[in-house]
């Protein structure tokens, strides 16, 4: 084992053992005080992320440069942050207290009739989303929710942060669905929209290659095409949904229309065309919503062969 892997193995212990920490602490803590501590918690987080920081920037400035101050794009990174930290003490915290999920997040007017049109179709719902606020209790929502709720998941890198993880979202309803081995994920994804449930698959990383390249904040991104493919073989309809940070800790579940895929000449022009679509949905609410995205990603790593 080099040195790398030596450093790694160390901060992947050192956050397994803070996970294990915090976990315990806030059992007995009420959430108000918990809210307090983990502000100074976040804040001190903010300064010592240097990397993710200015990657966060790197990012902001690709998409918005000439749009936003340079004043307005650190503003952003912050509140980005700042938002990525409280989610994840939310998640730590409502899962062990899973009224407080249903306490907290709401569908916005007009979000759950869209949803319950999409699955009134009977072919099952592919709800593309994104790392858009804190989107894993939206999943966790859901469920609680009583839909039959599966989500395509990358596994963390820490297996037995990723045991408690899996038990977790298995306890709240949420079924998993392990983004690989490749094949099992198609074939499992495959079988819950055949059986009418709803698919939730983030579509907002960079794909590198396997996947298309579209224009995405007037960049070409490397994007998955997954959901138009499992479109297309079952007939499922999309359904795009998202989660923003309301007043007082609350969030709001947003959706627009579901819609079938459309076709083009080609099966590759379909899929370009579909993938495209959806990306200018996340892209419009990313816009609306700047500060939910996260910007530490670098969505444009991957370029493409011609210029």
């Amino acid at each position: 084992m080099d040195n790398k892997d030596r450093i790694k193995k160390i901060k992947r212990a050192m956050a397994r053992y803070a996970f294990y920490f915090f976990s315990a602490f806030f059992r007995v803590l009420p959430y108000p005080l918990v809210r307090a501590m983990t502000n100074a918690l976040i804040a001190l987080g903010f300064v010592v992320v240097k990397r993710m920081r200015k990657i966060a920037r790197e990012s902001l400035t690709i998409a918005f440069g000439r749009e936003k101050s340079g004043q307005e794009i650190e503003g952003i990174v912050r509140t980005c942050f700042f938002n990525l930290g409280r989610s994840a003490i939310e998640m730590l915290y409502f899962t062990q207290r899973p009224q407080m999920i249903t306490a907290k997040l709401a569908f916005a007017p007009g979000a759950r009739e869209n949803l319950d049109a999409a699955l009134a179709e009977g072919r099952g719902v592919i709800a593309v989303t994104a790392h858009f606020g804190n989107f894993p209790l939206m999943l966790l929502y859901l469920a609680r929710m009583g839909y039959k709720t599966n989500a395509i998941i990358r596994p963390a890198r820490d297996e037995a942060i990723e045991k408690t993880f899996q038990d977790t979202r298995t306890r709240l309803g949420l079924h998993t669905i392990y983004s690989y081995p490749r094949v099992e994920c198609v074939k499992e994804s495959l079988r819950v929209l055949r059986n009418k449930e709803i698919l939730c698959v983030p579509l907002d990383q960079n794909f590198g290659t396997g996947g298309v390249f579209v224009e995405f904040f007037g960049q070409k991104a490397a994007t998955a095409t997954g959901p138009v493919v499992f479109a297309t073989r079952t007939g499922a309809v999309i359904l795009p949904i998202f989660i923003a940070r309301d007043t007082d800790d609350r969030h709001k579940i947003m959706t627009e229309p579901h819609f079938a895929i459309e076709t083009r000449a080609t099966d590759e022009e379909t899929i370009q065309y579909n993938v495209a679509k959806i990306t200018g949905t996340i892209e419009t609410y990313i816009r609306r919503y700047p500060h939910e995205w996260g910007w530490m990603h670098r969505r444009w790593k991957s370029k493409p062969a011609y210029r």
